[in-house]
């Protein structure tokens, strides 16, 4: 500065300019190579993606949330972008559109509990749920994942006798698979979620396949014996069910009344009983009356008093007819 004082003034104004032109330069400079710098720290999440972080190459976060996003620029820190919402597939044993391998028979072929043999095509289909333990725990997922699928699909077989593998523990067999090789993923910290075992065919071995048809036509025709009586079982018991109570009911409804006559009768005895002993003549003399009009109910009745005089009767011509008419008529 001392020095510059002693310039001249026009070249003392040249040397201050050419400073600060110095100065702007350095600071646009660094600029520059600040954004340079930074713009390696900016990327973008599209929807189903997340973004494993690592600072210093140690893992730092996971981001999830998609849109433009920026961390410090490398080599503080790096991104790496996975995509976790993209459904993957693998398919084990032979494809009907693929020519047979030894391999795939191999792979197709599982012994069952009963010691038999059966050929399993099956399929698996997986995502990512843990970005960093996908990229990070695991070397080779997409084998990690057919290693572990063959080894839960042949437990379960294994454990299962070969007529539930054909017919009637299918799904049950790949709900169990599908549950032991999502806990052999999680214990290996793969990151992934195993979204459903499908068991796509299974037969049994070919040299055997046309005795197993039959097999399972006679399972056929049982199955529809056993359904046809269940249904005829379902017609007659209603019916024999709906007859019972009517005959209960009938016969309760006997039981009721019967009971309710005698019980009447009874009553009516005690109230005759009552009344004779009031009146013992009259009583009995009523009671005779009643009885002969109930056991003669056609035949004219003539009660005559004691001491009472009666005249011959003939009833000719009751019926409306002259005499002379009705022998004429003979």
């Amino acid at each position: 500065m001392v020095e510059d004082d002693r310039l001249p003034p026009p070249e003392k104004v040249s040397r201050q300019v050419g400073r600060r032109l110095a100065n702007w330069t350095v600071l646009v400079a660094s600029l520059a190579v600040l954004g340079t710098w930074g713009f390696f720290g900016y990327y973008e999440l599209d929807p189903g993606e997340n973004a494993v972080i690592l600072r210093m190459g140690r893992y730092a976060r996971t981001v999830t949330t998609p849109g433009p996003k920026l961390h410090l620029p490398p080599p503080l820190e790096s991104h790496e972008i996975v995509r976790v919402a993209e459904a993957q597939r693998e398919e084990f044993g032979q494809t009907q559109d693929q020519p047979e391998t030894e391999t795939a028979r191999l792979e197709a072929g599982i012994q069952t509990k009963d010691n038999n043999v059966v050929q399993v095509r099956f399929s698996v289909q997986y995502r990512i749920k843990d970005a960093f333990f996908s990229r990070y725990r695991v070397a080779q997922p997409r084998e990690t994942v057919r290693d572990a699928a063959q080894a839960a699909i042949r437990e379960v077989v294994g454990r299962t006798g070969i007529d539930g593998v054909l017919y009637e523990q299918k799904a049950a067999v790949a709900s169990e698979a599908q549950q032991i090789l999502q806990q052999i993923l999680d214990r290996y910290e793969t990151g992934l979620e195993i979204n459903e075992v499908n068991l796509e065919d299974v037969q049994p071995p070919a040299a055997v396949r046309e005795a197993f048809g039959d097999v399972i036509s006679a399972i056929q025709d049982k199955s529809r014996a056993v359904n046809e009586a269940e249904g005829y079982a379902n017609e007659i018991l209603p019916k024999a069910r709906g007859q019972a109570t009517e005959v209960r009911q009938a016969a309760q409804g006997y039981h009721d009344s019967k009971i309710a006559l005698a019980t009447g009768e009874a009553a009516r005895f005690q109230a005759l009983e009552a009344e004779y002993r009031k009146a013992p003549e009259v009583t009995r003399k009523r009671l005779y009356l009643e009885t002969m009009e109930a056991v003669l109910p056609d035949v004219e009745k003539v009660i005559i008093q004691p001491g009472t005089q009666v005249l011959p009767y003939l009833p000719i011509g009751r019926d409306g007819r002259e005499p002379r008419k009705a022998e004429a008529g003979r």
